[in-house]
């Protein structure tokens, strides 16, 4: 699919992940999010909690550091353990250090106020954030994101992350939101493949894709075509319907 829209990426970090014990969500959510906002989300990447492992993913991922995309979002390892260290691989990536921002410390003081518990340590960890950086709201829980350079990074419980989402997408300037349409055919991939393949190289500018299930009547594939332009989408699944003889 042809577009200008602005390019992102998902990096996904936590050993939680990666082990299997959480089933990851955020990634998913955000997917839908740009999808509908006009941006195009081109790769999802998930590491370790290890501090050279995500300095060289923001590295690879952000434009502002010679990366390949317009936007990088992370989503984990902010919080308050020993095991929480995006802020410093993130520092180190952009080429700063990470200190305690008097912001998001006052953020912190207010809600620990709020709830009659102290502000210890731990819990002020989460105000730790790199120099130069911008802070991402958190209406759930007070503990800040952060955005620098290209990157934007969240929390990684669900709720959290949500509520960071739904803060900062708005405020950054997107694009043109895809359009899609979509039939369910039983048949298989296999029976459809030919016609589909015809249809792409008559529309270069859009995207198909086939997706085959199988439920308790058999095989079918869902036939899913995308694109900028809502008119010519309906058009071209007018064109695949005549295909398919449907």
């Amino acid at each position: 699919m042809q577009s200008d829209n602005p390019t992102a990426a998902i990096l996904v970090i936590g050993d939680e992940i990666l082990s299997g014990r959480t089933r990851e969500g955020n990634a998913h959510h955000l997917a839908g999010v740009l999808t509908a906002t006009g941006f195009d989300l081109r790769e999802m990447r998930i590491v370790a909690d290890d501090h050279d492992q995500i300095v060289a993913a923001i590295r690879a991922l952000d434009s502002s550091l010679g990366g390949a995309y317009d936007l990088l979002f992370t989503s984990g390892g902010i919080g308050p353990t020993h095991d929480d260290i995006t802020a410093d691989a993130v520092a180190a990536a952009h080429g700063t250090t990470v200190e305690i921002n008097d912001e998001a410390r006052a953020l912190l003081q207010a809600r620990c106020d709020r709830m009659g518990v102290e502000l210890t340590p731990n819990r002020l960890r989460m105000a730790r954030v790199p120099v130069g950086a911008t802070l991402i709201d958190n209406a759930v829980s007070a503990a800040p994101g952060f955005s620098i350079g290209r990157t934007h990074v969240m929390a990684g419980v669900p709720e959290v992350f949500r509520g960071m989402v739904d803060w900062l997408i708005p405020r950054l300037p997107g694009g043109q939101p895809a359009q899609s349409l979509s039939v369910e055919v039983r048949r298989g991939e296999s029976e459809v493949a030919e016609e589909l393949q015809a249809l792409a190289a008559e529309f270069p500018d859009l995207s198909m894709g086939s997706y085959p299930f199988h439920d308790e009547r058999g095989w079918g594939t869902n036939l899913v075509v995308r694109g900028l332009d809502g008119e010519r989408v309906a058009f071209a699944m007018s064109e695949l319907k005549r295909l398919l003889k449907l």
